[in-house]
């Protein structure tokens, strides 16, 4: 008989049966509760999952009631939820009854997200995917041209969004041309509405483009979560403005844009200058310029008279005075000194000539008889060296004959040599049919070794 069972008789025969313990009541109902597995969606209303805990417990509530839930912690963590107040959740499992306490909780064995909160936890699974792919990344983003001459604008033709943008780029920068692609902004086939937006604006050859809606719901704003949205944000040749008005939420969209405004008003301000401040900008910068040409020119015009009251300005010989007199006194100095100076050279040259013909006449006045003796001694050194030089000059000839390899081929010796050149001097240097060339003492001749004996030396004939 099943826990139900047992209730349900218990109740019919209560007064054929003795009383029941706390225990064995509550462990009836507890069997009774196990049975029952529910699916349940609430909004969380509190949470507490202190360290040390074996169990998350947290409270769900509707308009009228509230449950109190626990959740085994591996459980939990499978379930990749973080639970905060507020959430939606679906949650799955059956009451549980603490008999010590006798309270009753709804044991958690699956939980997830419902409704938005399920898209929100899609939307951050998808966030955290394309950061790690560097969609994201601050340094990929471009900056916004400061005077776009064409600004593309994707929204729905029909909302408010698009007389919001052109109403702002209208007041701000006129001169702009506007390109507007009309798609689906909410739907099952919105994102690709958009997808073909962006190609068709940059296609258009706009500077950049503004993308973006009016508010909503946020199951209605799902489109803009989209991955391929995001991609080809990522790869859209121009800078994107994205204007999403549904704050404080921060779509995918608007991460990878390159610039992100809460509202399509806001885009447009952001993605054009303000024509009005900006004249003010240049009234401003032109009054500076003048003003610092004026400075300018009266400081020229201040110098210049400085410069012409200078004295050397009015009368021009004032410049050249001085150098002038300077010349003068010179040339006056000069006058006076060349003469003398001259004088003075001719005078010392007059006495050097004096003294080199008192030296010759000395000189040619000397006795030749010294002259005589000098040349005598000279030739009877001469005389008496030179047959000594002879002699041993003859005596070094002489040996350099006994010496020479011509007077050893003149006795009837000869000298073989190889194919290189090199002197035969052995047996062993030498092969059968080898060419040697013998030099004897009046030429040489060419022959080949027919056979190569060596010859004891201790034998050989005298």
């Amino acid at each position: 008989m099943s826990a139900q069972d047992r209730l349900v008789s218990s109740e019919q025969h209560s007064s054929e049966r003795k009383a029941l313990s706390v225990s064995e009541a509550l462990d009836i109902v507890k069997g009774a509760l196990k049975g029952i597995r529910l699916t349940i969606v609430g909004e969380v209303s509190e949470v507490s999952a202190k360290r040390g805990y074996k169990a998350v417990y947290f409270t769900v509530k509707d308009r009228s009631s509230s449950l109190s839930c626990l959740m085994w912690n591996d459980i939990y963590r499978a379930s990749g939820v973080d639970l905060q107040i507020g959430q939606e959740v679906e949650i799955t499992g059956f009451f549980s009854l603490y008999a010590a306490r006798g309270t009753m909780n709804f044991d958690v064995r699956r939980l997830s997200l419902a409704g938005e909160g399920r898209l929100r936890m899609e939307v951050a699974r998808l966030a955290k995917k394309l950061k790690s792919e560097g969609l994201m990344d601050p340094a990929r983003k471009r900056k916004l041209p400061r005077f776009p001459k064409a600004v593309g604008l994707v929204t729905s033709p029909s909302g408010d969004a698009v007389h919001d943008v052109l109403r702002t780029l209208r007041r701000r920068w006129p001169q702009a041309r506007v390109v507007l692609a009309g798609v689906q902004v909410e739907g099952a086939n919105a994102p690709r509405e958009l997808v073909r937006g962006l190609s068709c604006a940059a296609a258009a050859g706009v500077d950049l483009v503004i993308l973006g809606r009016g508010g909503g719901a946020y199951e209605n704003m799902m489109p803009f979560n989209d991955e391929g949205l995001a991609r080809a944000i990522a790869a859209c040749p121009v800078p994107v403005v994205t204007g999403i008005g549904h704050e404080p939420d921060n779509f995918i969209a608007d991460m990878v844009a390159d610039v992100r405004a809460s509202t399509p008003t806001l885009a447009a301000a952001v993605a054009v200058p303000d024509r009005a401040e900006l004249l003010k900008l240049l009234s401003a910068r032109a009054a500076s310029l003048s003003a610092a040409m004026r400075r300018v020119v009266d400081g020229a015009q201040a110098s210049v008279r400085r410069l012409s009251d200078r004295p050397v300005l009015k009368d021009a010989h004032q410049l050249f005075a001085q150098d002038a007199m300077a010349v003068d006194h010179l040339a006056s100095r000069l006058e006076r000194v060349l003469p003398a100076n001259i004088d003075k050279q001719r005078n010392l040259a007059n006495q050097l000539s004096a003294r080199l013909l008192r030296v010759l006449e000395g000189a040619t006045s000397q006795p030749r008889s010294a002259l005589a003796r000098q040349s005598d001694r000279l030739a009877l050194c001469l005389s008496s060296g030179v047959p000594r030089f002879q002699q041993q000059v003859g005596l070094r000839a002489a040996r350099l004959h006994d010496l020479s390899p011509l007077a050893t081929l003149g006795r009837g010796y000869a000298i073989a040599r190889d194919a290189s050149g090199a002197i035969v001097k052995r047996v062993a240097q030498v092969s059968v049919g080898q060419p040697l060339a013998v030099t004897v003492s009046d030429g040489v001749v060419s022959c080949r070794v027919e056979s190569a004996n060596e010859i004891r030396t201790d034998t050989v004939p005298l």
